[in-house]
């Protein structure tokens, strides 16, 4: 680890210890009432009080985000491919996907639920509603952004479609790939949560719901927090796969 990229993890830690502090001190010496913002302390201690089942509903709400974004990525990938191979499909698609896209998640939310029931499933296909469409827009983009004329090279040696993508257009466009992937995981996360406030019977998303009625804002806080842990545990492995994967140089942001 270079020195630069040190002193930024540094950085980020510190922003968010410089967040915690404020946080603590606005409670104590605003004299905040804790069902309205409860301290740091006290959020921590909503995971031994209550009786909340917080396994379970971590493990619901991980799998939703991360099922939901898996399915993003392999589905986005794969419609991206499509449209390079066949144009035809694209400006069929293409304007199709971008009006589906307009469509408010929240409300097409419940219309999912009348056809699928409310459940992990229904919530998974919300992750992967949102997330779907930035993958397809920058795999389209990076797979186009591909010089011509080293495709037309490599069919000339009597190269398969499939070995060009792989050989060629998959990795020249992996920077655009990571770049929608990366908004996809923030998008996903959205996604569950909102399947889990229209319908659910587990999840951090409906813990949240029913503390909500005993205005135990501490779980609620807490619920939150967990929900941005997965987040940003999905959003680092991605960064992780962008460090491995695709050269310094050509990362976009």
């Amino acid at each position: 680890m270079n020195d630069d990229r040190a002193f930024r993890i540094g950085l980020a830690i510190l922003a968010h210890l410089l967040l915690v502090l404020a946080w603590h001190l606005f409670v104590v010496y605003g004299e905040v009432p804790k069902f309205v913002m409860p301290s740091p302390l006290a959020t921590l201690q909503a995971l031994t009080e209550g009786n909340y089942p917080w396994a379970e509903n971590i493990r619901a709400t991980a799998i939703e985000i991360f099922g939901g974004y898996l399915l993003a990525v392999a589905g986005g990938i794969a419609i991206a491919l499509a449209f390079t191979w066949w144009r035809p499909v694209e400006a069929f698609l293409m304007p199709l996907l971008v009006s589906l896209n307009m469509i408010p998640k929240v409300a097409l939310g419940p219309l999912i639920i009348v056809w699928l029931s409310y459940g992990r499933v229904t919530n998974l296909l919300m992750a992967f509603s949102i997330a779907f469409f930035p993958i397809v827009l920058t795999t389209a983009r990076g797979l186009r952004e591909v010089e011509p004329e080293l495709i037309d090279l490599v069919r000339t040696l009597r190269a398969s479609r499939w070995q060009v993508f792989v050989k060629i257009q998959l990795p020249g466009a992996l920077p655009y790939v990571f770049s929608g992937m990366k908004v996809a995981a923030i998008l996903a996360v959205a996604g569950a949560i909102v399947g889990e406030f229209l319908g659910s019977d587990r999840g951090l998303g409906y813990l949240m719901l029913q503390v909500q009625v005993t205005l135990d804002t501490a779980a609620m806080f807490m619920a939150v927090i967990l929900i941005t842990l997965i987040g940003v545990a999905l959003y680092g492995l991605v960064i992780l796969l962008e460090t491995l994967l695709v050269p310094r140089d050509s990362r976009i942001g």
